[in-house]
């Protein structure tokens, strides 16, 4: 970047202590006497463009007269520097780039504060090293956004009187891909205008061919390693979406609730010998496959080894049994076990060989297996249920229980805890690696008290429910033979063709396949995010590669499960080096007051509007001097004081315009050429004032 660049970009500038906010990062003791002007040093052309930049395109005129910046230029200046190509990386094949990967919002989004957080912190960064004349690229691009985008359409067509079923697949997608190309800019326009430098020809959306590519390239290798596999087992289901959601996506809430005591008779016993468990979902009994109570608890022992009657199953017999895992101090101290819809159920009865027994169909309501209430929704089997059981004299009582409720990030609804089938990804060995880069000192995590929840979680990972049960996404590369169990055989192949020609080759010219209905999680591609070229030709993935390895990730805290830790691994396993050499993660935006920001509470401070009354200098300048990793309370105080100070910066830039050479004054320029600070003895020759500057 040229002096007359640093001279005239009074617009989105941040004073040396906000960028000592990332001190690991740009202010290292190897680095802290190498900043250099070196880089931009000015040839006779450079002197003549930047006297036509400042007095003659208008883009950045300065009245002398003008006693504070108009920051509704801001805009404009940004549109120029984009005209002029400044946020593009210059090849130079001796220097080691500087990379950003842009945490990819999603295209259905809208600017909230944390993405001006993001931006702030990042464009720090990209800034610094690029006007260090290193080949810095901030790589930017929108998420596709499953769920979230799915929801959005099938609204919009709902109001239409539509239904996502009645289009059928094919006419719904490519209503999401009209809807898409008509909304899906608006996050990133609303990026733009937080002066994110990215440079925008390398956009990239996660459904783009190159990247679509690079999905489906990394299942089959996962999938040929044994690392991807098909099965049945315990997932978080969405009744309303209608698909598997991941751990992640599950937010939990305390919310008021009930908890209901009911009585199982003990078979071949009298009236009085009876087990009453307590639950907060007696809709699941009819899932029942055991009645557990605590080995060491007298109060049950002489029933243990005997069955219970399942009540309102006519009769319906389970064993009871004993084990350590039932907690005697809650409720009754006798456990219902339903494993079909209970995590901690499940894992018991896998463990102690019982079967599972699932009394729910997709959409929420009961099936067949729970007889009478078959076809009732959940919560309205729970009433009639509780109604009936007071009839027939096996309600004991309810009583108010403060619950932890899962519901889905997305859409907002009770999770369900369901057996389905769905595809899986083995973690452990991905994981392995993972926690060894940081051990080895390869992958830096800042702030460094992350790295202990970055290591608990990757040890105690659980394997990946990829599949989702939507239309909008990366379709599974998996075809399945008509007639054949699709369970046991199925072809993975990178296309409709070469899985026919595969079908052919095993089972003859007569064979018909049909592709796997489900999607990948969208946070799959997310983790793939860096990694496009993924399957290329090496001619054609130079370019990219030369970006390769990433430098430095910025993200918040509250995704680095979601998405920092799987692309370390998914980068490790597919090209065998650790994709950032720094993770930095910064806090939560706050209100004044210290509370997250809701809806609900009517706290939420809209990025833009405070734009247009601030500025956004002064908006990120407020922003940055938050420290590192921690929340930042954002108070209108703050902003008005920031807001003054982002206009001693403009008076700087004017008197910085004021005192330098004229045009034509050769012998001016020469000494400002010649003025250098790339050691630490040019540096201390400065006075004071200046040094500290530059320092």
């Amino acid at each position: 970047m040229s002096l007359h660049q640093i001279a005239v970009s009074h617009s989105f500038l941040l004073s040396s202590r906000s960028a000592y906010t990332l001190n690991p990062l740009l202010f290292s003791k190897r680095n802290r006497f190498r900043i250099s002007l070196s880089h931009s040093r000015f040839t006779s052309i450079k002197h003549r463009s930047f006297a036509v930049a400042v007095s003659d395109n208008g883009i950045f005129t300065s009245p002398e007269l003008a006693k504070s910046f108009d920051f509704t230029s801001e805009e404009r200046i940004y549109n120029w520097w984009l005209s002029q190509g400044y946020f593009r990386p210059k090849f130079d094949w001796e220097s080691d780039p500087f990379v950003i990967s842009m945490p990819p919002p999603n295209v259905t989004g809208s600017l909230h504060m944390g993405h001006a957080m993001f931006v702030t912190l990042e464009d720090i960064m990209v800034r610094y090293h690029r006007m260090r004349g290193r080949p810095t690229l901030w790589l930017p691009g929108t998420d596709h956004a499953g769920i979230a985008t799915q929801l959005v359409v099938e609204r919009m067509l709902a109001s239409e009187g539509i239904k996502r079923v009645e289009l059928g697949r094919d006419e719904f997608e490519k209503r999401v891909w009209e809807w898409k190309e008509k909304y899906g800019g608006t996050i990133t326009n609303q990026i733009k205008r937080l002066g994110a430098s990215c440079d925008w020809t390398r956009e990239c959306f996660t459904l783009d061919e190159q990247l679509s590519r690079a999905v489906i390239e990394a299942f089959i290798r996962l999938h040929e390693k044994g690392l991807i596999y098909q099965g049945s087992y315990m997932v978080n289901w969405s009744p309303k979406l209608q698909t598997a959601v991941s751990d992640l996506e599950v937010e939990y809430s305390e919310e008021p609730g009930t908890l209901y005591y009911i009585k199982y008779r003990v078979a071949g016993g009298s009236r009085s010998d009876f087990l009453t468990i307590a639950t907060t979902r007696p809709e699941t009994l009819f899932g029942d496959v055991a009645i557990a109570v605590h080995p060491q608890d007298e109060r049950y022992s002489k029933y243990v080894g005997k069955m219970a009657i399942v009540p309102m199953t006519y009769g319906r017999h389970v064993p009871i049994i004993s084990d350590k895992y039932v907690d005697k101090d809650f409720g009754t101290g006798v456990l219902k076990i339903s494993p079909g819809h209970d995590h901690n159920d499940y894992v018991l009865a896998r463990r102690l060989g019982l079967p599972i027994l699932n009394v729910m169909n997709k959409d929420g309501t009961l099936n067949e297996v729970a007889g009478l209430y078959c076809g009732l929704d959940r919560f309205e089997a729970r009433k009639k249920l509780w109604s009936d059981l007071e009839e027939t004299d096996l309600a004991v009582k309810m009583e108010p229980h403060s619950l932890r409720v899962p519901r889905s990030q997305r859409g907002g609804e009770v999770i369900e805890p369901l057996v389905s089938k769905q595809w899986f990804v083995t973690m452990q060995p991905l994981a392995e690696k993972a926690l060894l880069a940081v051990e080895k000192g390869e992958l830096t995590i800042i702030p460094e008290r992350f790295e202990k929840i970055y290591n608990h979680w990757l040890t105690n990972i659980k394997d990946w429910c990829i599949s989702r049960q939507l239309w909008w996404g990366h379709r599974i590369p998996v075809w399945y033979i008509v007639g054949k169990d699709c369970e046991e055989e199925y072809i993975v192949a990178r296309s409709a063709e070469e899985a026919l020609m595969k079908a052919r080759d095993k089972y003859g010219k007569e064979v018909e396949v049909y592709q796997d209905p489900d999607v990948l999680d969208t946070w799959f591609s997310s983790a793939l995010w860096p990694f496009s070229t993924l399957g290329w030709p090496d001619e054609l993935a130079e370019d990219f590669k030369r970006f390769y390895p990433t430098t430095m990730l910025e993200t918040g805290h509250d995704i680095l499960f979601f998405w920092v830790a799987r692309m370390v691994m998914m980068g490790i396993e597919f090209t065998g080096t650790v994709p950032f050499s720094y993770v930095y993660l910064h806090g939560l935006i706050r209100d004044s007051q210290g509370r997250k920001m809701s809806k609900t509470l009517g706290n939420v401070i809209d990025p833009l509007d405070t734009i247009k009354e601030f500025g956004t200098d002064a908006l990120r300048f407020t922003l940055a001097l938050g420290t590192s990793g921690q929340d930042l309370n954002l108070s209108t105080e703050r902003l008005t004081a920031n807001k003054a100070f982002t206009n001693k910066l403009w008076n700087a830039g004017k008197f910085v315009l004021q005192v330098l050479p004229n045009r034509d004054n050769v012998s001016g320029w020469q000494n400002i050429e010649a003025c250098k600070f790339n050691t630490e003895g040019y540096l201390l020759r400065l006075p004071l004032p200046e040094c500290w500057v530059v320092y």
